[in-house]
């Protein structure tokens, strides 16, 4: 993308995932830029031209008459995204509709039978552009621990960490067997997307833990209520083969039929102690030879920005002909079908055990 044009998107909503979207463009002004945002009130349209220094406008159709992006986000709440997703496919316009697509089944039907068949359609299902998962997801594909058996996820909730899973398993479509259960245990949590609370007391916290049931292997989904913010709560994954295993950065495998074998995914953080390149991740290697590396050097993103920023690129380049899918709707709607079937396991303290659906390839 650096020798071409900035990506170039626009926003339904106004709210702080938009305002996300906004400042990785800013950091980034070479690769991304925004067309416009749509915005609820004139009134918060003033605000957002002044705070944010992109224009605002009163409706979808308004956007694309100033300025056609090469796609939009709906950036709206979860009953909100599938109206304003419909009418942009109207508009013939590629989208990247947030996640989930829909809030609940029949929201995904609905939403699949309007613009499945439209091909414009990506949800912003950004996890596995994560560097360590991103890293992970290439050694599974080149075979590094056999065919991956299993992926254990303690990290993000629902959808998000269903994502993983199957990415990971390389799972799709068929008939997957949900059972959940969720215990609760005092925990302190002094940290949320607010800041510091200055509160230590222990509270009470739920932790939910899943078996997802795929024909190509099993999914363990374990998640404690702010487990995202809360340093109290490491984030865990194991992904496990027919020749090895990989538990977050290490990997053993057998190399041959009396030689298990040990090695380190190793990120190169610049930054630290003398080295004066800025604060950021250059690359991740494996056994000598780098398997990610950062593409937006100089912006100093964390690596959830780099995730996001990732995928806003691949949109870019799909949209362009340059570049598979980044992720199709397809693959949303059953992250959050599988994602449904945890909550309703939770509350009927039975299994669930979802059916094919209308988007299944």
């Amino acid at each position: 993308m650096s020798t071409q044009a900035a990506g170039r998107f626009g926003l339904v909503g106004s709210g702080w995932r938009s305002e996300f979207f906004v400042r990785l463009a800013r950091m980034a002004p070479e690769h991304l830029s925004v067309s416009g945002v749509v915005t609820r009130s004139t009134e918060r349209g003033a605000e957002v031209e002044a705070r944010w220094g992109v224009p605002a406008f009163s409706s979808v159709a308004e956007m694309l008459q100033a300025e056609r992006p090469e796609f939009v986000i709906p950036s709206v709440p979860w009953p909100v995204t599938p109206e304003v997703t419909k009418e942009l496919v109207k508009f013939d316009v590629p989208v990247l509709a947030e996640t989930p697509p829909a809030a609940d089944l029949d929201g995904l039907r609905d939403l699949w039978a309007a613009v499945g068949s439209s091909g414009l359609v990506q949800v912003a299902e950004q996890y596995l552009h994560m560097p360590g998962h991103a890293a992970r997801l290439a050694l599974a594909r080149e075979g590094v621990i056999g065919q991956v058996t299993s992926v254990q996820i303690s990290s993000t909730h629902l959808y998000h960490a269903v994502s993983i899973i199957r990415g990971l398993l390389g799972a799709g479509f068929e008939e997957t067997t949900v059972t959940a259960r969720s215990f609760t245990a005092p925990l302190a949590d002094p940290l949320s997307r607010d800041g510091w609370t200055g509160d230590d007391a222990p509270k009470q916290a739920a932790t939910t833990i899943a078996t997802l049931e795929f024909p190509e292997g099993m999914g363990l989904y374990d998640f404690t209520d702010n487990q995202w913010w809360n340093p109290l709560r490491a984030r865990r994954i194991v992904v496990r083969g027919s020749l090895g295993e990989m538990v977050d950065d290490r990997v053993v495998r057998l190399v041959d039929p009396r030689s298990p074998v040990e090695s380190q995914i190793v990120r190169r953080q610049t930054g630290v102690d003398l080295n004066l390149e800025g604060r950021e991740l250059d690359h991740i290697s494996f056994d000598g030879r780098v398997i990610y590396r950062n593409r937006y050097k100089g912006a100093q993103f964390s690596e959830d920005d780099l995730a996001v920023v990732s995928l806003l690129g691949q949109m870019t380049a799909w949209v362009r002909g340059q570049a598979s899918e980044p992720y199709p709707l397809a693959d949303g709607c059953q992250d959050h079908l599988l994602s449904l079937a945890i909550e309703e396991s939770l509350r009927t303290g039975a299994g669930v055990t979802t059916a094919r659906e209308a988007w299944a390839r």
